[in-house]
C-alpha cells in the first residue's frame, strides 16, 4: 500500500467513523481510500479549518474521528486545533498532516513539529505503510487514553511510497457516552484557565509515559556512534548505518527525556538526523547533551541514503554528468483553458494577482502573468490591497485570478470583504470544473460529494452576487473574442466586478475532446502567434519554419486556431463532440 492508503486502512481498523478533509498533495489519496471502506462517513470540505471542525464536532459527542491536509492546510485549521488542546477528545480525535520537504507541491517547507509543541498537541511520525496503518491506530488509542487530538504526521515520501502491510480486521469501540460538559466543552476565558492546566499536567504525563510507548524503539549495535532518527530518515539510516546503535522515535512531540539520556549515555558519538527543522536537536542541546545535527545536514529539502554517505562516511556521490536529466519545467496541459485566458490577459498588458492551483503556472514564460502567489484565497485580498494602495493607476493594470475550488476554500471570504469595504477590482474565477492540481477531486461547485453521490451544486454567479457583486459575467474561456472585450469592459469599470470564466479541466474523465487540429503549411506565414500561449502540442518546424500540431496531444480547444490571422489551423472534429453538440471551447456542458 501507498502510506496513505495504510493510513486510511489503519483508521478504518480503528473504527473511525466521521472524516472531513480538503484535497491537497501529498494527503489526498488517505480521503480517496478510506471513503471506499463501509462503516466510514468521509467528504471533502470546503476548506481544512471545516475539515478539523467536523472531526471535532464527531468526538465531542464520543465518536473516533478524522481530519487529513497538507502541511499549509494545518494554518487554516490552526484555529479550531489550538482551542480542541485545551478540550480535548472524547472519541479518539485524529489530524494526519503532510509535510513537504523539497516542496514537490508547496509554497513553503513547514514543519508540523513546531505546530504540534505550539498547540501542546502529541505528534507521531511512522517510517513506513505498515507503521502508518499501525501508527494511525495507535494515535486513536493515545487520543483517547490521554483526552487530547494527535497529530499524524508524514511526508511526502512517505505518502507517496509503498510498503507491505499487514491487514487486520476493523473494531469498532463503543461510543463514549456524551454528557454535557460546558467547563470542557465551552472555552470561554474562565474554562479556558483550567483546562490549561490541564493540558501542562497531560503533557508532562506524555513525556514520562512516552519513555515506555512502544513506537519508540532503541536498538544497541556499535554503540561508537547512535543515531536518533525518526520518519522516512530512519529508512536511510538502517540502509547507510546498518550497525550504528539507533533510537528510532515514533513519538516526535512530546520527546522521551529520559529515553534520549539513557541513549545518549551509552554513544560515542550522538548524532540527530531529521528532516527540516532541527527540532528534536533543539530540545536534545537544551538539555545538556552533546550532540551534531544541522552542522551537517541541510534546513532544505529531503534528505537521502547518497547524503547520508557523504556527510557521516565521507563518500560523495560520483555522478557523470551525461546521466544528469535535463531540467524539465512544469507547463499547463494541452487544452488548459487557463492558458486560452491568460492569453488574453497577456494580449492586454495586464498583471494577476494569483492564487493556488494549476494557475500558478501563468506567472512562467512564455504567458508570464501571474505577478503573486501567496496563500489560498490570498490573490482577491491582495488585490485589495494593491488597489487601496495605488488607486486607479493599478486598478486598471490588475485583476486577481482564482480557481473554483480555491474560491469556495477561502476566496468567498476575500470577496466579501471587497464587496463589504465598496472595492473597485475585476476578479476571475477560473472555473474548470474540478479541484485540477491535486488529481481531480470533487468540490462544492461540481455537484458531487467525495463518494461520488449526486448533490447540490454551488452556482457560482449566484453567489458572488449574493456576497454584493453587481457585476458577474459568464465567459466561456475559449472564446477569445468575447473574453478579451468582456476583460477590457470591466478592468475600466469603476466598481467591483466579477469574471467567471469557465471551461473543463481537458483532463477530466467526463471531457470530451473537440476533435483535433492541424496546421496546413501552404497557408502558414510563420508568423508565430500560435505559438505563444506555450501549448506543448505545437511547435516550429526547424526545417520549414511553419507551425506543427502533435495529434496524440491536441485535443482541438482551438486556442491556436483563433490565434491564426491566416486560416492556416483547421479541426478535424471529433464524431462523440459533433454528437454531443458541444460548442468551440467547451469540452462538457455545465
Amino acid at each position: 500500500m501507498l502510506g496513505n492508503e495504510a493510513i486510511a486502512r489503519g483508521a478504518w481498523e480503528a473504527g473511525v467513523k466521521v472524516s472531513s478533509a480538503y484535497p491537497g498533495t501529498p494527503s489526498t489519496e488517505v480521503s480517496e481510500n478510506l471513503v471506499k471502506y463501509e462503516g466510514v462517513y468521509a467528504e471533502w470540505a470546503p476548506n481544512e479549518k471545516v475539515a478539523a471542525e467536523v472531526a471535532m464536532g464527531a468526538s465531542i459527542v464520543g465518536t473516533r474521528a478524522m481530519c487529513s491536509m497538507k502541511c499549509v492546510g494545518l494554518n487554516v485549521a490552526a484555529d479550531p486545533l489550538y482551542t480542541a488542546s485545551y478540550i480535548g477528545a472524547l472519541g479518539g480525535l485524529v489530524y494526519v498532516v503532510a509535510d513537504d520537504p523539497g516542496l514537490y507541491s508547496s509554497q513553503n517547507e513547514q514543519d508540523t513539529r513546531l505546530i504540534g509543541r505550539s498547540a501542546h498537541v502529541p505528534v507521531i511520525e511512522p517510517s513506513d505503510s505498515e507503521e502508518a496503518r499501525v501508527f494511525t491506530k495507535r494515535a486513536f488509542e493515545i487520543s483517547e487514553k490521554y483526552d487530547t487530538p494527535v497529530i499524524v504526521r508524514t511526508t511526502t515520501r512517505l505518502a507517496h511510497s509503498q510498503g507491505v502491510v499487514n491487514l487486520e480486521d476493523r473494531v469498532v469501540p463503543e461510543d463514549k457516552e456524551y454528557v454535557r460538559n460546558s467547563p470542557k466543552n465551552i472555552m470561554m476565558p474562565g474554562h479556558a484557565k483550567l483546562r490549561h492546566i490541564f493540558v501542562e499536567q497531560r503533557e508532562k504525563q506524555l513525556v514520562e509515559d512516552a519513555c515506555g510507548l512502544d513506537i519508540n524503539k532503541v536498538t544497541y549495535d556499535d554503540t561508537s556512534i547512535g543515531i536518533i532518527t525518526s520518519g522516512i530518515p530512519y529508512q536511510y539510516v538502517k540502509e547507510v548505518l546498518p550497525h550504528a546503535s539507533v533510537l528510532k522515535l515514533g513519538m516526535v512531540y512530546p520527546l522521551p527525556r529520559k529515553l534520549i539520556e539513557e541513549f545518549a549515555s551509552k554513544v560515542d558519538r550522538l548524532v540527530i538526523i531529521e528532516e527540516l527543522e532541527p527540532f528534536i536537536e533543539t530540545e536534545v542541546r537544551s538539555w545538556g547533551i552533546a550532540c551534531e545535527g544541522k552542522e551537517l545536514f541541510t534546513l532544505q529539502g529531503e534528505y537521502s541514503a547518497n547524503m547520508l554517505r557523504e556527510k557521516l562516511l565521507g563518500q560523495p556521490l560520483d555522478i557523470d554528468e551525461a546521466a544528469k536529466v535535463p531540467r524539465r519545467p512544469p507547463i499547463l496541459c494541452p487544452g488548459c483553458p487557463h492558458r486560452s485566458t491568460f492569453s488574453v490577459l497577456k494580449k492586454l498588458g495586464l498583471h494577476a494577482s494569483g492564487d493556488i492551483g494549476c494557475y500558478t503556472l501563468g506567472a512562467v514564460a512564455p504567458l508570464s502573468v501571474v505577478d503573486t502567489t501567496l496563500c489560498m484565497g490570498g490573490s482577491i485580498s491582495m488585490l485589495h490591497g494593491i488597489v487601496k494602495a495605488k488607486g486607479t493607476e493599478f486598478q486598471k493594470k490588475w485583476v486577481a485570478v482564482i480557481g473554483d475550488s480555491t474560491f469556495l476554500h477561502t476566496g468567498v471570504n476575500s470577496l466579501m470583504n471587497m464587496a463589504y469595504n465598496k472595492a473597485v477590482g475585476t476578479v476571475i474565477i477560473l472555473d474548470n470544473s474540478t479541484t485540477g492540481m491535486t488529481g481531480h477531486q470533487d468540490n462544492p461547485a461540481t455537484g458531487k460529494m467525495l463518494n461520488g453521490e449526486p448533490t447540490y451544486a454551488v452556482d457560482l454567479k449566484v453567489l458572488c452576487e449574493a456576497l454584493g457583486v453587481k457585476h458577474v459575467k459568464v465567459v466561456d474561456a475559449f472564446d477569445l473574442k468575447e473574453m478579451e472585450k468582456v476583460v477590457k469592459e470591466e478592468v475600466e469599470r469603476e466598481e467591483l466586478s466579477v469574471i467567471i470564466a469557465q471551461s473543463p479541466c481537458a483532463l477530466l474523465k467526463e471531457y470530451i475532446p473537440r476533435g483535433k487540429c492541424s496546421v496546413d503549411p501552404e497557408k502558414c506565414r510563420k508568423c508565430g502567434l500560435c505559438l505563444k500561449p506555450g501549448c506543448p502540442a505545437i511547435k516550429k518546424d526547424p526545417e520549414t519554419g511553419c507551425a506543427v500540431i502533435d495529434d496524440t496531444m491536441c485535443n482541438g480547444c482551438g486556442l491556436c486556431q483563433q490565434l491564426c490571422p491566416f486560416g492556416a489551423i483547421s479541426l478535424d472534429p471529433n464524431p462523440k463532440a459533433v454528437e454531443a453538440g458541444i460548442v468551440p471551447g467547451g469540452g462538457i456542458s455545465f
